[in-house]
This record gives C-alpha cells, structure tokens and sequence, in this order.
C-alpha cells in the first residue's frame, strides 16, 4: 500500500509525515511522530483519552485518519506547556489531586482546554457537559471539575 504524504501543523510546528490511508491520527501522533501523550483507551471514540483539537474542534485521534490532518492545525497534550511552565490547567490538576493512572488525564486536559477557550466562565453543570465524553475508571469526577473551575477562575484574572 503506498503512503499518503500530509503536511501539517502540530502544536503550533510544521510538520510532514508519510502515513498509510488506513492509519489513524492517534497511530501517526504515537508511533511516526512520537507524541505519545494521546493515549488509546477503546479505539471507539467512547472514552476521550486519545483527545486532540483539530482546527480548534475537540475529537477523538482515534476516530480521525492521519491523512485527514493534511493542511489542518492539530494541538495536543505535549503543546499544552510552555517549556518548563505548565498550563493553568495542568497546574490546577496537580494541585486538586485531579489524576491516578494518568491515562485519562491528557484527554482531560485537553477538552478542559477546549471547554475553556470556547466558554472561559462555565458553571459547574458546563464543566460536566464539556467533560462528558471523557471516562476515568480510577477516581471521581469531583476533583477534576473543581481543578477546572479553579483553571478557569485563575485564567480569567491571568
């Protein structure tokens, strides 16, 4: 099978990567380009651990074809820093104790992110809303919500 040649922007880089037609984003992300913070947890786009924004639309890598990333801006967990200073969100995860195993966490962070951008003042009602399509087996929502309420709160006096 011949390979597709997509060119690309990820994290804010240009990027070029030869993948198969069959091959999905997340399988380009983790195993040509070795951004491996996507994680796969079902393969279905039931769990959101494999979540990226692709022109600024929260979805599920594994539902995505790597050739389909061609001409489009992709965002993931590993842009979310900036050097050594971490994103209010993932501060704020730290802080609240918002994370166990961590296979979640990078989805999490990034609808967060997704969720913040497009409504910088949600209730709490909103958080669970936005967060909903994003499973953790290990721990309670509670922590996570509060974590972004409190990214939030930080972001808009920031």
């Amino acid at each position: 099978m011949a390979g597709v040649a997509v060119s690309t922007t990820i994290n804010g880089d240009a990027v070029e990567y030869l993948c198969q037609p069959d091959e999905t984003l997340l399988e380009v992300l983790r195993d040509r380009l070795g951004l491996t913070g996507a994680k796969e947890g079902c393969g279905t786009g039931d769990c959101g651990a494999c979540s990226v924004i692709v022109d600024g639309r929260l979805v599920c890598s594994c539902l995505v074809l790597g050739a389909e990333a061609e001409g489009r801006k992709v965002e993931t967990i590993e842009g979310m820093a900036h050097g050594d200073q971490l994103h209010p969100l993932q501060q704020k995860f730290l802080e609240h104790a918002a994370l166990q195993c961590g296979i979640c966490t990078p989805g999490f962070l990034i609808a967060a992110k997704d969720l913040l951008a497009k409504n910088p003042s949600p209730t709490e009602e909103e958080i669970r809303f936005g967060l909903a399509g994003n499973l953790c087996r290990c721990t309670g929502y509670d922590k996570i919500v509060r974590a972004v309420q409190d990214a939030a709160n930080v972001m808009k006096g920031a």
